[in-house]
């Protein structure tokens, strides 16, 4: 692929956030984590190049190779899939700028017991299932704030930054908006707490998920086709 189309594709997903985000305030900031998941590390490279700096993994396997393949490059990598326990010392020794997917307080448990041993802090998220849907993981926005909470108080070497939360898959946008609008509920109690980030949204409706307050959104398709 030629780097002006991924810069054209950029662009306007540029220009989509821009006119999302002001629905929400002139002052709405939003960060895309692009997601590479399928792609190899000479899109990363190209996607550098003309000014993407974040980028996000769904397999520890893929951020390590990527990671290691591109280390001279100043990259801030997320990771945002499912994360197996037997992962975990892996992740860790990859120090990713942020842990997107924390869905459990028994792998916020073991996550922290890990850390603790390499003597090491880890910054993340907490993944909630607005979308209540059983192949989404994550804890439900009703337990949200408490289970919060909980990691905050017992988990000393997990730094949370804020929440996760993917859309309701379905074709009907009232229900999309329901699921981001619950995930948000969550992030605004959190947010007297110090929270930071309502990471909404992937490629088929992170405008619908701006324009209900998410300031990061987790872009693939939409940029790489």
């Amino acid at each position: 692929m030629l780097d002006y189309r991924l810069r054209d594709r950029l662009d306007e997903v540029f220009s989509n956030i821009e006119e999302a985000r002001k629905e929400v305030s002139l002052h709405h900031i939003v960060k895309i984590v692009a997601v590479t998941k399928y792609s190899d590390s000479s899109i990363v490279e190209k996607l550098y190049s003309i000014g993407q700096r974040a980028f996000g993994e769904n397999r520890v396997q893929d951020l390590e190779e990527k990671s290691q393949i591109l280390e001279e490059l100043p990259l801030e990598w997320h990771f945002i899939g499912n994360l197996q326990k037997n992962k975990i010392n892996k992740l860790i020794s990859l120090k990713p700028s942020l842990f997107q997917s924390l869905d459990s307080l028994e792998l916020a448990e073991q996550l922290n017991s890990r850390l603790q041993n390499s003597n090491m802090k880890m910054s993340a998220l907490l993944q909630v299932n607005s979308a209540r849907e059983s192949q989404k993981s994550g804890v439900e926005p009703e337990k949200g704030y408490d289970t919060y909470m909980e990691i905050r108080e017992r988990f000393p070497n997990i730094n949370l930054k804020g929440i996760m939360a993917m859309g309701r898959h379905s074709e009907n946008e009232s229900e999309v908006r329901q699921s981001f609008q619950e995930a948000y509920r969550v992030f605004e109690r959190v947010q007297k707490d110090g929270a930071t980030i309502c990471s909404m949204g992937m490629s088929g409706d992170y405008k619908i998920a701006i324009s209900e307050g998410s300031n990061m959104v987790r872009l693939g398709s939409v940029l790489i086709k």
